[in-house]
């Protein structure tokens, strides 16, 4: 990538001019000529600065490879106050993770958002780098640090191939505890303590060496589409990932998109069989209740928050290993204010159950493993745009082990030999990049 070596030596020069020595923020953008010659996942690869964020929109027109940490923020309220502090600094995103119960007051911390030194992005074929500059006590001394921090980027180069393979799995919980735990859920439903819970697992498989996240992200977004793809890198041997199919929201301006991705019947590799499962799918009662009740769910939370909202009728996501019932759902804010849609939307009842407060009483006292970022979200914010997806399909590599998420809906009528179908199937998305003959049971309708 000569272009962006360019570019950075053009920045140190900028950088070693003289800068005050009191608080302020700078942004520099440089358009990218062409296209790099390799991926920008390649390139974020390479750098060996941490955290390290990559972003890929659904329809594959928006890609983003951001790394450095300008500034960290615990929460997202923090985020968006920082960005109204500087209106006269349009371009300011920040990126991250919103963990599953990131939007209680006391598990802020819990929450992994950062303003990046430098961003590598692609809207469309237009390619541009931008630098931030951020200090709240002396620009000279960030410069000073910037100049240290773009000295230490290097050039891209080839992701490795994913040589690890499985030695070993545990599912927690395992398969007669999570009968059990369905029970439980069917008896509190029956008590009419909530109308659904969604229930998770979580899947430790022991490798026979360490695993390269972005690799093993790039792998799944060629075959995973139709997909959020997503990476936060906060170490070299530590990083969270997924390709999720669903959007928590896109705020453009004061517009808001959203969605109920619940329901779900496997895929099949002919499309014929797979057009019956998925016929199925948009006939079948049990589903079309679970999803409406998320629909009603996000309509109830908006209020009060955004008006005009508009509910498409359900139609079917085919996916590699799974297929969704969805229905879109379009609304104008009252204001632009993310942390607001974050505190009405996150946790959906597509992930958490329904009353939201209830459902996650449960979860967090049977669930036998805290979800930390699994079902929460990941993106970006800023002035103008901001979108953040549901941290499904999701797995947080940690050296020579990987821990994959999944999970399913328990609502009356549930089977619970049928949901732990529904989580191999949604699993095995990632599951099956490490373990070539690997085979979920197919869920039938």
């Amino acid at each position: 990538m000569k272009q962006i070596s360019a570019i950075i030596e053009q920045l140190d020069t900028r950088l070693a001019g003289k800068w005050p020595a009191a608080a302020g923020i700078r942004q520099f953008s440089y358009s990218l000529q062409k296209q790099p010659d390799t991926g920008l996942l390649e390139w974020l690869a390479a750098q060996p600065c941490y955290p390290k964020f990559y972003w890929q929109q659904r329809d594959g027109n928006e890609e983003a490879a951001v790394c450095g940490d300008a500034y960290s923020f615990g929460h997202i309220a923090q985020a968006q106050a920082f960005i109204r502090q500087f209106p006269d600094v349009p371009d300011l995103h920040i990126w991250g993770l919103n963990a599953f119960n990131g939007t209680a007051d006391d598990a802020s911390a819990a929450n992994a958002l950062f303003l990046p030194r430098i961003e590598l992005c692609r809207q469309g074929n237009t390619w541009w780098l931008r630098c931030t500059l951020f200090s709240p006590y002396s620009l000279q001394d960030e410069a000073r640090r910037t100049r240290l921090f773009l000295r230490s980027l290097v050039a891209s180069r080839t992701l490795p191939p994913l040589t690890s393979h499985v030695l070993q799995h545990q599912h927690l919980p395992a398969e007669s505890q999570w009968k059990a735990l369905v029970e439980r859920a069917l008896s509190g439903i029956e008590q009419h303590q909530f109308d659904k819970v969604v229930l998770a697992r979580k899947t430790t498989l022991t490798l026979s060496q360490p695993l390269n996240a972005c690799a093993f992200l790039a792998a799944s977004r060629s075959v995973n589409h139709h997909c959020y793809h997503f990476m936060l890198a906060f170490t070299a041997q530590q990083a969270f990932l997924g390709s999720s199919p669903e959007r928590l929201f896109l705020r453009d301006n004061t517009e808001l998109y959203t969605e109920a991705l619940a329901g779900t019947v496997a895929n099949h590799p002919d499309d014929q069989q797979a057009q019956a499962l998925g016929d199925w799918l948009l006939s079948d009662g049990k589903n079309q209740r679970e999803n409406l009740l998320v629909v009603d769910d996000i309509c109830q939370r908006l209020q009060g928050g955004a008006h005009s909202l508009d509910v498409t009728p359900a139609e079917v996501l085919r996916l590699r290993k799974v297929q969704h019932l969805r229905r879109n759902i379009h609304g104008e804010l009252t204001g632009p204010d993310d942390a607001g849609c974050l505190q009405r939307l996150q946790p959906t009842a597509a992930v958490a159950g329904l009353p939201r407060q209830a459902a996650r009483k449960f979860i967090a006292e049977f669930e036998p493993f805290d979800r930390e970022w699994y079902a929460g979200s990941a993106g970006y914010l800023s002035a103008e745009q901001s979108e953040f997806t549901v941290a499904l399909r999701s797995a947080m590599v940690k050296g020579h082990h990987l821990e994959l998420y999944a999970g399913a809906g328990i609502v009356a009528g549930s089977d619970a030999a049928q949901e732990w179908l529904e989580i191999e199937n949604k699993a095995a998305g990632l599951r099956t990049l490490l373990e070539e003959h690997y085979t979920p049971a197919v869920q039938a309708g």
